[in-house]
């Protein structure tokens, strides 16, 4: 359709230029926030350049929604203005008809936000960050304190006090075994025990387990029962957002089965596929708002584009870290912005001009 072509050809350049200049913000912003940094460090300006340049794609993520947001809205407010849009519904074309390129576009969007997360930002963020630690001498610590394990379905609880990971050696090690009913078994307590390569060697280990309805106490026999891998108690230094989905859900699964805390990852699990929908949100909000504004409508338009997504953003993380704090269930934490903002677009829309 001749209108439908005329819409996306007023659409694009405006997108690309919004894009563009959300994208230079952003990677300003991120540079200005470490360039003291830099300058201390005396990184040289190739490094903070390629740095600069691997966070380009997360940029892009980011910018996507507000400059489909403001390219939309803005696009339709010119065309009132214009007082095209009036031609058009004077000629009998209902606006949903008319903004239905605009749709298909939010909803491609969407589709490739997720797959340009999943392919191209988790990698390059992933080695941004890499980069980053490395030109500001951050070191990340794998050792991990205070460790509750449990393994073999829930059969066999570790209790570590200090797990040192260069020396793969568990410090103050209590060992809790019980049957398929949960009855107690035995206790096995240690103050050190060494990784072998296949298995835990424990010094001066005590186990204390039921002998004719007696709990009594014996030293350790060496035994190779015990071979949990020693990445099970390393500190968690890979994060959801470092890992294609595939790997973030694999992820998650270990964490359930060691029975460590898996919450947050699973809200930063669902916030990836949340995330990738607010293309096709912002979207319809756009539409519902084109038209609202006759005059200045550049300054208007990016305002409003700027407010809702500052708004947007805000809900996104205060829920999401509710979420990851256990106050509300993950999957209510990654959709709840995205419903909420779904909603308003909708009840705009029907007071929308036609």
């Amino acid at each position: 359709m001749i209108l439908d072509r005329y819409l996306v050809r007023q659409f694009w350049p405006v997108l690309v230029v919004s894009v563009s200049m959300f994208v230079l913000l952003l990677c300003l912003i991120d540079l200005f926030a470490n360039l003291t940094r830099y300058l201390n460090y005396e990184v040289p300006m190739k490094q903070i350049l390629l740095i600069s340049g691997y966070f380009v794609p997360k940029s892009i993520s980011y910018a996507m929604p507000i400059s489909l947001l403001f390219a939309a809205a803005y696009v339709l407010g010119d065309l009132y203005a214009r007082n095209e849009l009036t031609s058009i519904f004077s000629s009998g074309i209902p606006f949903w008809r008319f903004v239905m390129p605009l749709i298909v576009i939010g909803i491609a969007a969407s589709v490739f936000s997720f797959f340009f997360q999943d392919i191209v930002v988790v990698p390059t963020l992933k080695q941004k960050n890499f980069l980053s630690r490395i030109a500001l001498h951050q070191q990340r610590s794998e050792s991990n304190s205070d460790i509750v394990i449990k393994t073999r379905n829930g059969q066999v609880i570790y209790s570590v006090d200090y797990y040192d990971v260069s020396a793969s050696v568990l410090n103050g090690v209590s060992i809790v075994e019980q049957g398929e009913n949960g009855e107690f078994i035995s206790l096995i307590r240690a103050p050190r025990a060494a990784w072998n390569g296949e298995s835990w060697d424990f010094n001066n280990a005590l186990i204390y387990a039921w002998d004719n309805g007696f709990l009594r106490v014996a030293p350790l026999a060496p035994t190779g029962a015990y071979r949990e891998q020693p990445d099970t108690f390393r500190r968690n230094a890979v994060d959801v957002e470092d890992l294609p989905v595939k790997d973030a859900a694999a992820l998650i699964q270990d964490l359930k089965n060691a029975g460590l805390p898996f919450v947050g990852a699973q809200a930063e699990y669902y916030h990836r596929f949340s995330f990738s929908a607010a293309s096709f949100v912002v979207m319809v909000l756009s539409i519902s708002m084109g038209g609202r504004f006759k005059k200045n409508i550049l300054l208007m338009t990016l305002s409003v584009s700027l407010i809702v997504t500052v708004i947007f953003y805000v809900m996104e993380m205060i829920c999401t870290m509710m979420a990851q704090l256990g106050y509300i269930p993950p999957l209510a934490g990654a959709w709840f912005p995205i419903l909420f903002f779904s909603a308003i677009g909708l009840l705009l829309l029907r007071s929308a001009k036609t």
